[in-house]
């Protein structure tokens, strides 16, 4: 009974998001109430444990990911990103415009949710396609895959940053295992892939050339790379200090503190501030003004974040953690294979990597925690 439960709430919730066109955080919502009261709550232990999930889940992520939309919206107005792409075409050449492009996605995919990101690099992509005449998805595909892939795998995306969070795991190894992965799957769907691409005729209208900001207008180079990839290079030295220093030493405290997710987006946020922002000619107004218009943009992933918490929690209180369990046991797949097919599905069907992650560990996280897989 358990399983149909909740085999019929992931499809109710496909449903009402992809063919209903309703809501993603609505539609959480509208699914978890009637699967607690058909998983056995009372009305009361309903509502608790929608609000216990909402309040947790968004408290131990939103800052991260408000952060991290802040540093990202401030790394594209700037022209930091512009700098960027210009820097590795001029270094790598035409030839290797998909490689280039695949880098630059790269680059630009740390700091950037994919559909800021999605924005941004279009009129870049469309801009190299008139230059060097040739089709747009063999263009763009490369660095689209970029953007997708780390969205997905990497911290701190919003459902990477939800998933370590929730699973108890480390965020800098979490990022490393998954940069392990990122890399091979970006080139296989970039580069490799598109080479049977070559021969789509596709051409672009003119509108969609963006025109560039001037040279004069953007920042260093260096000032473009080191600030939208400064919360990877805290990570990656407070990774390394932890790994090379005692445990117990007087600098654990401190090291444990920087390792924080919301302190290393907080401190990137600060840099880049001053970076890309005051040492640029912007006034402090403005560059608020950037942060807002960033905060309305992630407002409706915090609250997909939310909805899945709230499902997590009704999957817990109910008690469908246990039998859930026995179901599983009897199907012979692994935990992990379950959740990887479980996310693929959604992801499939909805196209959010974000709902599909969420959505995934909300049912395994309490079989896992029962099983101690």
């Amino acid at each position: 009974m358990t399983l149909l439960v909740i085999l019929l709430a992931v499809l109710a919730l496909i449903g009402l998001i992809s063919w209903g066109k309703v809501n993603a955080f609505l539609a959480f919502l509208l699914v978890t109430i009637p699967a607690g009261f058909a998983l056995g709550l009372g009305p009361t232990q309903v509502l608790a444990a929608v609000q216990k999930g909402l309040g947790d889940t968004l408290g131990s992520v939103a800052l991260v990911v408000i952060l991290g939309a802040m540093l990202g919206k401030l790394v594209a107005d700037s022209g930091a990103a512009q700098q960027i792409a210009a820097a590795l075409v001029g270094a790598l050449g035409p030839k290797n415009i998909q490689w280039t492009l695949m880098l630059t996605g790269f680059i630009i995919g740390v700091p950037l949710f994919y559909n800021v990101g999605f924005l941004l690099v279009m009129p870049l992509i469309f801009s190299v396609v008139y230059q060097y005449r040739l089709p747009a998805v063999y263009v763009g595909l490369p660095m689209l895959a970029s953007l997708s892939v780390l969205h997905g795998f990497l911290p701190p995306h919003p459902a990477p940053a939800a998933l370590v969070v929730q699973f108890g795991a480390s965020m800098g190894l979490t990022f490393v295992y998954g940069l392990l992965v990122a890399v091979p799957a970006i080139i296989i769907a970039g580069p490799l892939y598109t080479r049977t691409l070559r021969g789509i005729v596709s051409v672009p209208r003119v509108g969609l050339v963006a025109e560039p900001l001037p040279a004069s207008a953007l920042p260093g180079r260096a000032n473009s790379f080191l600030s939208s990839l400064l919360p990877v290079l805290v990570l990656a030295v407070v990774l390394g200090a932890r790994a090379v220093l005692p445990a117990g030493g007087p600098l654990a405290p401190a090291l444990a503190f920087l390792a924080d997710p919301g302190v290393v987006m907080l401190l990137s946020v600060v840099v880049a501030t001053c970076s890309l922002g005051t040492a640029q000619g912007k006034t402090i107004p403005t560059i608020m003004e950037t942060y807002a218009a960033a905060v309305r943009d992630v407002a409706p992933i915090l609250l997909i974040i939310g909805g899945a918490g709230a499902l997590k929690e009704v999957l817990v209180a109910s008690g469908a953690s246990q039998n859930l369990a026995a179901g599983l046991q009897g199907t012979g797949l692994p935990p992990l294979l379950l959740g990887w097919l479980i996310a693929g599905l959604i992801r499939v069907c909805l196209g959010s990597s974000t709902v599909a992650g969420l959505t995934a560990a909300g049912v395994l996280l309490p079989t896992l925690a029962h099983s101690h897989a």
